[in-house]
């Protein structure tokens, strides 16, 4: 086993704390503008600024490796991707930051059953009670017999879905690809949605019942573009620091440390919005986050089954 010197590991937990708050910041933002801008614009604004940024970071990688954004599978890794993204950040407006950031990160438990089925790992007794405890999470959280049941807050279990299979494509076949390369591909498959997405709601009616998602293009100042430029250059950073961090110690730990996403999502969503959690959902919280903390503390699946939401992100 390859020895981890404690400096290394320390930056490794540093680059992961960072990354996930600046993701956990970004998602926050994009809360707070989903009532002034539609979702395909903050896709293709933020993209402008993200794509020329990664095209010269792709610069020491090799210029010619750009090209591997558009091989099958790390096409169809963004596909994922972007299709999770779409799914979460449409929930958002429509329920608390930190319930669905809870909600998304089912991922591990969804990784957990995809790789039985589609490599032939066996889950174990960990794996099936991590399942258990999470399903259990979920119920607690979303109450679907409650009052305050809607149909938004299963879009976050989607996303985790979508992300979960991204995250097996990108260790089955994209594991020898830069992280640039995969970061570069997914942004432009963003910025490809966004613009499709604004063809669509071009064509809609403009009295259209939900503007973020079918809105037409709102006019953008120069403190907007600027916001749009700060969630570029967060993502880019995103996207490199975690992979990083996942290079340099063993998945199993800094898999842990993701899990402070939901940490930072709670205090976003009570500086920024408001939000109060009850005691149920704290108390789905927990299960959730200890839930994937035993499968990622699962030695076989400690490689497969960290949570890279923001790799490439």
């Amino acid at each position: 086993m390859r020895m981890i010197r404690t400096s290394q590991l320390g930056l490794a937990i540093g680059l992961i704390l960072l990354s996930v708050f600046l993701l956990s910041g970004a998602d926050a933002v994009v809360k707070a503008v989903s009532a002034d801008f539609p979702l395909w614009q903050i896709y293709i604004a933020r993209s402008l600024f993200a794509v020329p940024i990664l095209l010269v970071l792709l610069v020491p990688d090799g210029i010619g490796r750009a090209p591997g954004m558009l091989r099958p599978w790390t096409l169809l890794r963004s596909l994922l991707l972007t299709a999770m993204w779409v799914a979460y950040y449409a929930a958002l407006p429509n329920m608390d930051l930190s319930v669905a950031a809870t909600a998304l990160y089912t991922t591990p438990l969804f990784i957990a059953a995809l790789s039985a089925f589609l490599t032939g790992d066996r889950i174990g007794w960990r794996g099936m009670a991590a399942i258990a405890i999470g399903f259990l999470g979920v119920i607690v959280i979303l109450r679907p017999t409650g009052a305050d049941f809607s149909a938004w807050m299963l879009l976050p279990i989607l996303a985790a879905l979508f992300y979960a299979l991204a995250a097996v494509v990108t260790r089955m076949r994209c594991a020898d690809e830069s992280a640039r390369v995969l970061a570069l591909s997914l942004h432009g498959c963003l910025l490809a949605a966004g613009l499709a997405g604004a063809l669509v709601a071009a064509l809609l009616p403009a009295t259209s019942a939900n503007p973020f998602l079918f809105g037409p293009w709102a006019p953008m100042q120069g403190l907007d573009w600027l916001l749009m430029l700060g969630l570029g250059c967060a993502m880019v950073v995103v996207a490199i620091g975690v992979a990083r961090a996942y290079q340099s110690a063993p998945p199993a730990i800094i898999g842990t440390f993701d899990y402070a996403y939901l940490l930072f999502a709670a205090l976003w969503g009570v500086l920024a919005f408001g939000e109060r959690l009850d005691a149920l959902a704290f108390l789905g919280m927990g299960l959730i986050i200890a839930a994937g903390i035993l499968v990622l503390s699962g030695p076989r699946r400690a490689a497969l089954v960290a949570p890279e939401r923001t790799q490439g992100a």
